[in-house]
C-alpha cells in the first residue's frame, strides 16, 4: 500500500486549516488508491487539498446521497435504493467509469491448490453455508482434511455486492460467520498468516502483497481456470470476477464548487488519466472513454446506465457506452 500522504492525513486530523476547504471524496476501499493517485497529483498540480475517506461502496454512497461528499468512489453501479435516497435529498450524479477490476481469491502460499471452482466458492460463502462448511474437504473431497477459515470484504463493501452476485447469485446473500471487513489489509494479514485460510479483494491489493499471499486461477461453468489478472479482465476471459469501477460526481457541486469541477476535469483528463490509473495496478479504460467522460461532465449529464444493480460480463466497450 502507499504511504501514509497529505490526502490521508487530512482525513485522520479534519480540525487542519485545509479540511474543510478541500474537495471531499469517499467511497470504496477497492477505488481508494485511485482517488489517492489522483488527489495526490491533484495537490502537487495546484496546490489544492483534496481530502480522500475510505467508507466502502455502500458507506461512501450514504454520505454522497446526504450531500457531505462531492465524490463517491464505487466498486459497483448505484443501486436503487441509494439513488432513490440521493434524489429524496434533492442530489444528481455523474456516474463516471473509471477503470477495470478482478476480484480474487486468495490463499496462503502454503495452499498447493492452484484453481477453484465458482460452484466450489459459491459452497463455501452461501448463506446455506453458516455453521455447516467448516473444512476444504466439504468443498471438494480431493481437497484436504483442514478446517476451513474464511475472509472477505465487509457488507458495506462494493466487493462483497459484487462477489455475492456473481458467485451466489443474489447480492448480499452469503454466511455471516466469516471475518468480514472494509479494511483490505486486514484479509490480506489473515490469510497470510493462517494455511487453511482463503479470502476475496480487489486484484490491485493482491499484487501489492504477492508472496505474502497466492490468487487462485477460476473455473466458470466448467471452463479452463484463469488467472486473475488486467489483461485477462481486459480481454474478458476471467469470468465471472470481472467488474467495473466508478466515480459518482455531486451535479451540483460541480455547478457551485470551483475546485469540485477543476477536480472532475484534471481526474478525466486523458492526458494523464490512464497513466494514472494503470500506476495503481488497475486497467484503465481507453482514451476514448476518458474524453467521453470529459463531454459528460461538460454536458452536466445524470443518472445511472446500469439500472440499480450490477451486471456480470461488462466490457469496456459496454462501458464506453455508458459515457
Amino acid at each position: 500500500m502507499r504511504t501514509l500522504s497529505l490526502t490521508t492525513l487530512a482525513l485522520a486530523l479534519p480540525g487542519m486549516a485545509f479540511a474543510q476547504d478541500a474537495v471531499q471524496v469517499d467511497g470504496s476501499s477497492t477505488v481508494f488508491p485511485v482517488s489517492e493517485a489522483f488527489a495526490e497529483e491533484y495537490q502537487i498540480a495546484t496546490g489544492n487539498r483534496v481530502v480522500v475517506g475510505v467508507s466502502g461502496t455502500g458507506g461512501g454512497f450514504k454520505k454522497f446521497c446526504r450531500g457531505e461528499t462531492s465524490f463517491s468512489g464505487a466498486s459497483r453501479p448505484i443501486k436503487t435504493e441509494e439513488a432513490d435516497l440521493c434524489a429524496e435529498n434533492g442530489i444528481e450524479f455523474l456516474e463516471m467509469p473509471v477503470a477495470m477490476d478482478a476480484l480474487a481469491v486468495i490463499v496462503n502460499p502454503e495452499n498447493p491448490l492452484t484453481c477453484m471452482s465458482i460452484e466450489e466458492l459459491k459452497t463455501a460463502y452461501e448463506t446455506e453455508a453458516q455453521g455447516k462448511i467448516d473444512n476444504w474437504n466439504q468443498l471438494n473431497t480431493e481437497y484436504p482434511d483442514q478446517p476451513l477459515t474464511l475472509f472477505g470484504a465487509g457488507t458495506d463493501s462494493g466487493t462483497y455486492d459484487y462477489f455475492t452476485f456473481a458467485v451466489i447469485g443474489e447480492e448480499g446473500a452469503s454466511r455471516g460467520d466469516f471475518t468480514a471487513t472494509e479494511d483490505d489489509n486486514i484479509t490480506i494479514q489473515g490469510v497470510s498468516t493462517d494455511p487453511d485460510a482463503i479470502g476475496f479483494l480487489g486484484l490491485a491489493y493482491v499484487e501489492e502483497n504477492r508472496g505474502r499471499v497466492k490468487p487462485l486461477e477460476i473455473s466458470y461453468n466448467g471452463g479452463d481456470c484463469v488467472e486473475p489478472s488486467t489483461e485477462n479482465a481486459a480481454s474478458g476471459t476471467y469470468q465471472p470476477l470481472t467488474r467495473p469501477l466508478f466515480m459518482y460526481v455531486n451535479k451540483a457541486h460541480l455547478d457551485e464548487m470551483p475546485n469540485v469541477e477543476d477536480f472532475a476535469k484534471f481526474f478525466f483528463d486523458p492526458a494523464h488519466a490512464i497513466d494514472l490509473v494503470s500506476s495503481t495496478g488497475y486497467l484503465a479504460l481507453p482514451e476514448a472513454a476518458f474524453t467521453a467522460a470529459e463531454k459528460k461532465i461538460a454536458a452536466r449529464k445524470t443518472g445511472s446506465f446500469f439500472d440499480g444493480g450490477s451486471k456480470v460480463g461488462v466490457t469496456p466497450d459496454d462501458l464506453l457506452a455508458a459515457n
